[in-house]
């Protein structure tokens, strides 16, 4: 079989595995990793270590003897509308929070670790050859949208992300990284996709924390994902009025992007927003069994015990962000929404943020605080918008 036809059999069992998108790029040192290094000397990485391993600027030092990078995409978008087009004022007696569209479902590393190990046997089993290959999902030393771009599955846009012509951005990406020898998916002297973002700046301008210090530069330290689920401690005053309702993730630059407008809906059920079956603890956890991750109750994350975290957000992406993070990020979501003073939920979440302010744990209570005296000053208004 030559490698024209391996690189084939490859992406039609990857297709087959469920995967929307796959490419084959050589493992190499490409052009913007040669620029990553700029990209943390000036500290756009935050808290983020792990981003400093000096393997991610080329792949072959991930692996001795690494010849290809196969590269797959799964599409996330589920139904239910974007975060710029949901109601601007839901009902005053549940405001409600946002969490990313990639964490309403069940956790996505696992899911495609699971479909990128199956294709890896399959590949042992074509090819008896001795070879070596490692699968990542969003947690190994490979920059995977830079890889995704030179296995020809889209560019790299202004905010980042890759975005693929007739998908849109609303993609996971995995890779595999091997010793086998693939041909690449664009030929010799191909370039990669075109850059198709033109003129445009939606995304740049509709970012709340102004975090893209320029096109296609993200500093992570302002970016609401960052603040929401990789930083652990204090979240800056300045940003927290900007995070508006958002307690995992940001979903706005993806919104506005016009690619993502016809962007096709998933049927995979497990990117569906899951359904919680609350238990009530104490009076503390009260949510209407059968909701679901998609704009959640605030009232519902603040009050949420250790315990239950653990059991509800077993197996989804929120558990990264951890308890802790979790009920900080709604202490601050609570003290962004417009009060009105006699609306249904202003007494009751008073009280609830009253008793966090006294939380054994100093960082919740610190945001509770602040979220007190937001609301207590911001008077009556306005009703919660959320």
């Amino acid at each position: 079989m030559d490698l024209a036809a391996r690189t084939r059999w490859v992406c039609e069992h990857a297709r087959e595995l469920g995967f929307d998108l796959c490419g084959v790029a050589p493992a190499e040192a490409f052009e913007e990793l040669a620029r990553y290094s700029e990209w943390l000397e000036r500290g756009y990485a935050g808290e983020m270590n792990y981003l400093r391993d000096a393997r991610r600027g080329d792949p072959r030092a991930v692996l001795e003897g690494a010849r290809s990078l196969i590269v797959v995409a799964l599409n996330y978008n589920s139904a239910p509308p974007y975060s710029t087009e949901r109601a601007a004022a839901p009902s005053d007696d549940a405001p409600r929070g946002w969490i990313s569209r990639y964490a309403w479902g069940d956790d996505y590393h696992e899911l495609l670790r699971e479909k990128l190990n199956a294709l890896v046997v399959r590949m042992h089993e074509e090819w008896p050859e001795a070879f070596e290959a490692r699968a990542y999902v969003d947690t190994g030393p490979i920059v995977e949208r830079v890889a995704a771009k030179y296995a020809g599955l889209g560019w790299l846009a202004k905010n980042t992300c890759l975005i693929n012509e007739e998908m849109g951005s609303w993609l996971f990406l995995g890779v595999i990284i091997t010793t086998l020898e693939l041909a690449p998916s664009l030929a010799p002297g191909e370039a990669p996709a075109a850059d198709l973002c033109g003129n445009c700046r939606l995304c740049l301008d509709a970012c709340p924390t102004q975090a893209f210090a320029a096109p296609y530069v993200l500093d992570a330290r302002k970016c609401i994902s960052y603040l929401t689920i990789e930083l652990r401690g204090t979240i800056p005053q300045e940003l927290r009025p900007e995070m508006g309702n958002g307690v995992i993730g940001c979903d706005i630059c993806q919104d506005v992007c016009p690619w993502n407008r016809k962007s096709p809906v998933t049927k995979v059920a497990a990117f569906q927003p899951r359904r919680v079956e609350a238990k009530s603890e104490n009076g503390k956890e009260k949510m209407e069994n059968g909701a679901t991750l998609f704009a959640p109750e605030l009232e519902w994350l603040a009050a949420l015990s250790q315990e239950g975290f653990s059991r509800i957000f077993r197996a989804s992406a929120v558990k990264r962000a951890k308890w802790r993070g979790l009920v900080r990020n709604a202490c601050v979501a609570l003290g962004n929404l417009r009060w009105a003073c006699d609306s249904q939920a202003y007494s009751r979440v008073g009280t609830l943020l009253d008793r966090l302010a006294k939380s054994d744990d100093s960082v919740i209570a610190e945001h509770a605080r602040w979220a007190l005296g937001r609301i207590r000053s911001s008077g009556a208004e306005q009703r919660p918008r959320g």
